[in-house]
C-alpha cells in the first residue's frame, strides 16, 4: 500500500493565524482585566461602612417599621427598598441566614443606630463583605436590628467597588472591554500593516528609481511571498534595463567608427560646398553619438546617495557661471542639507540653467523649502514653449523647431537626462510658461 506523500509544511506565520491569535489574546486580556478590576477594586477601594449611607437609612426605616402593625411591616420594608438598598422584615433571627463570626458587633455603627433609635439596649449586628465566606452567597454590607416585639429588620447594600453604584461600575467594565480589545487590535494590525507599508513604499520607490534596493522580506507568510515575487520582478527589470542600456551604449559607440571613415572619405571630395555639407552632417551625428553615450553612461552609473548642502551646490553653480561672465541671480536659503546623488543633481540643474541661458535672458534661480519638499525654480525671460510641447520636450532626441532648436546647440537629451535624475530622487520636473514671457523649470524633491 502506498502512502500519500506529505505536502509541504504549512507556514506558521499566516494572516489567518494572526487574526485567530489576535482574537484569542483580546479575550484573555479582557478576562484578565475584568478579574483584576473585580479583585483590586472590590477589596481595596470599598468605602467605610459609615460612608455607605446604610446607617442613616436603617435608623429612619426602623422607626417607621417598628411603629406599624406586624402585618404591614413586609410591605413597608419592601417599599423602602431600592436598587442600591434592600430592607427586609424577618419574624425570626434565623431567617436572615447571616454568617457566623466571632464579633458581629460594630461599635461605631451600633452606637450610632442605638442613639438614632432611642433604644440603648437594642440588639444590633453589622456585617461587611469580608465577613461572608466564599461558600456562602452574600458578599455585601448588612445590618440586622431587633425590633421592640423581638422581630427583626435586616438592611443590606451590595458590595460597591470604588464606592460606585452598580451602573457606573458596569460602565467602567465596558470601558475596560473596549480598551483591551482596541489595544490588542492595534498591536495586531500594526504587525500586519507595517510590512504592507514597507511593501508599498518599496514599490513606490522602485517606480521612480530603478536602482532602489530590494524590499526587506518581513511580515506574515502571504506578505513575504508577495514581497519575494516583487523583488524577483524588480531584479528582472533591472537586468533588462541594464542590458538595454549596454546595448544602446554599444551601438552608439560603434557608430563612431563609420563616422570617422565618412570624415576621412570626405577629405577626397573636390566640391568644397558638398564637402562642407557632409562635414556638418558628420559633426551633427558625432554630437548625437557623444550625447547618447554620455546619457547611457549616466544611466548605468551608480552614484551613492549622500548628505550634501543643496544650497551650497546652487551657490557654486552661480559662482562658476559668474566667473565665465554670465550673471545668474539667486534667491533662497544659504544652507539646506539634502540626501541624494549630488553629481547627478548638479548635472541636471546645469542642463536646466544652460537652457535658460541659451534660449532666454535674465536667468534666475529660486530655492524654496517647506516641511516636506524642496523646490528649485529656474527662470528666464525668453520665448517660452508652446503648451503642447511642455511634455514632449522630455522625450529623448526631441527638439523644437523654432527659437529653441538645434541651431542653438544640443541634440535633445539634456531635458531627458535631467528628468531621469529628478525621478530617481522621487521628485518631479515640469516646464511652464511665465506671465510676461519666459519659461520656468520647476524641480520638486522630497525631503524624506
Amino acid at each position: 500500500m502506498k502512502w500519500p506523500r506529505p505536502g509541504p509544511p504549512r507556514p506558521r506565520d499566516t494572516v489567518a493565524r494572526w487574526i485567530a491569535l489576535t482574537t484569542l489574546v483580546a479575550m484573555l486580556t479582557l478576562l484578565a482585566l475584568n478579574e483584576l478590576f473585580s479583585l483590586l477594586a472590590g477589596a481595596w477601594a470599598r468605602p467605610p461602612l459609615m460612608e455607605t449611607g446604610l446607617m442613616d437609612k436603617a435608623a429612619a426605616i426602623t422607626r417607621i417599621v417598628d411603629s406599624v402593625a406586624p402585618s404591614q411591616r413586609p410591605g413597608v420594608a419592601m417599599a423602602a427598598s431600592d436598587r442600591g438598598f434592600n430592607a427586609q422584615w424577618l419574624r425570626h433571627y434565623e431567617d436572615a441566614r447571616l454568617p457566623v463570626i466571632d464579633d458581629p458587633e460594630f461599635n461605631e455603627g451600633s452606637a450610632f443606630l442605638r442613639q438614632q433609635l432611642g433604644r440603648p439596649d437594642a440588639r444590633i449586628e453589622v456585617y461587611e463583605p469580608g465577613d461572608w465566606p466564599d461558600s456562602q452567597p452574600g458578599g455585601q454590607y448588612a445590618a440586622i436590628i431587633e425590633l421592640s416585639d423581638h422581630s427583626w429588620l435586616m438592611f443590606s447594600v451590595p458590595s460597591r467597588s470604588w464606592g460606585l453604584e452598580e451602573w457606573l461600575r458596569n460602565l467602567i467594565i465596558i470601558a475596560l472591554i473596549l480598551l483591551s480589545t482596541l489595544s490588542v487590535a492595534l498591536i495586531a494590525t500594526r504587525h500586519l500593516a507595517a510590512p504592507l507599508e514597507h511593501f508599498a513604499e518599496g514599490a513606490r520607490r522602485f517606480g521612480v528609481d530603478h536602482q532602489a534596493p530590494p524590499i526587506p522580506v518581513i511580515g506574515p507568510h502571504e506578505i513575504r511571498q508577495a514581497i519575494l515575487a516583487f523583488n524577483a520582478m524588480q531584479a528582472q527589470l533591472k537586468h533588462y534595463l541594464q542590458d538595454r542600456t549596454q546595448m544602446l551604449a554599444a551601438i552608439s559607440h560603434d557608430l563612431r567608427a563609420p563616422l570617422t571613415r565618412m570624415r576621412l572619405r570626405g577629405e577626397f571630395i573636390e566640391d568644397a560646398e558638398q564637402q562642407s555639407r557632409l562635414f556638418r552632417d558628420v559633426d551633427e551625428m558625432q554630437a548625437m553619438v557623444n550625447s547618447a553615450l554620455e546619457f547611457f553612461r549616466d544611466d548605468a552609473r551608480l552614484e551613492t546617495a549622500t548628505a550634501f548642502d543643496l544650497a551650497e551646490l546652487l551657490h557654486t553653480i552661480v559662482d562658476d557661471l559668474k566667473d565665465a561672465g554670465i550673471e545668474v541671480s539667486f534667491d533662497g536659503a544659504h544652507r539646506l542639507v539634502y540626501v541624494g546623488r549630488p553629481i547627478g543633481i548638479k548635472r541636471a540643474l546645469i542642463n536646466l540653467i544652460d537652457n535658460a541661458i541659451k534660449y532666454g535672458h535674465e536667468p534666475a534661480i529660486r530655492l524654496e523649502v517647506d516641511a516636506h519638499r524642496v523646490v528649485i525654480r529656474i527662470l528666464d525671460r525668453g520665448p517660452g514653449i508652446a503648451p503642447e510641447y511642455a511634455e514632449r520636450v522630455f522625450t529623448p532626441f526631441f527638439r523644437i523647431e523654432g527659437s529653441r532648436n538645434k541651431h542653438t546647440g544640443g541634440v535633445g537629451l539634456g531635458l531627458s537626462a535631467a528628468r531621469a535624475t529628478v525621478l530617481e530622487h522621487g521628485g518631479t520636473l515640469i516646464l511652464r510658461n511665465r506671465r510676461g514671457g519666459g519659461l520656468e523649470a520647476r524641480v520638486s524633491l522630497p525631503l524624506d
